[in-house]
């Protein structure tokens, strides 16, 4: 498991809370337009959500719950360990949440624009891989009892 988040990026993710309320299917939308430049990652991801939109605005909902929740995760369990159970039902690995951070966090900049600043980004970074963290744990668990 990654460190916890600082209180100051805790207060940082909370603050940006607004924006994505107003424009997460934006920035989610921006995200799979960067991420499904690879083939191999657009194959684990269900064509028919993304053409009716529904799996951004799903993303965006889960991205705007965690910001509200950052600070009681408790709130939000249920919901990670659906979207874990859905990760290994459609094999998704460690190897690939490098490439949502690195189609994500663009996104927030592309769509946010100055209002994404470093410090922004940042605190979503380190948001990103917290997250990240405590779900590719949680999928190893299901892989492992999978097999």
């Amino acid at each position: 498991m990654s460190e916890p988040l600082s209180p100051e990026t805790i207060a940082i993710i909370k603050s940006t809370a607004p924006a994505l309320q107003k424009h997460g299917v934006e920035i989610t939308t921006r995200m799979y337009e960067r991420l499904f430049v690879d083939p191999e990652i657009k194959a684990l991801f269900n064509e028919a959500a993304q053409k009716s939109g529904e799996q951004p605005k799903r993303l965006a909902a889960a991205i705007l719950a965690f910001a509200n929740n950052v600070d009681k995760l408790e709130v939000i369990d249920s919901a990670v360990n659906n979207i874990c159970a859905r990760h290994v039902a459609t094999h998704v690995k460690p190897e690939h949440y490098p490439a949502v951070a690195n189609a994500l966090l663009p996104a927030i900049k592309d769509v946010l624009g100055e209002a994404a600043t470093d410090e922004v980004l940042n605190a979503w970074g380190q948001a990103y891989w917290f997250l990240a963290s405590l779900m590719i744990s949680r999928e190893k668990a299901l892989y492992q009892d999978a097999s």
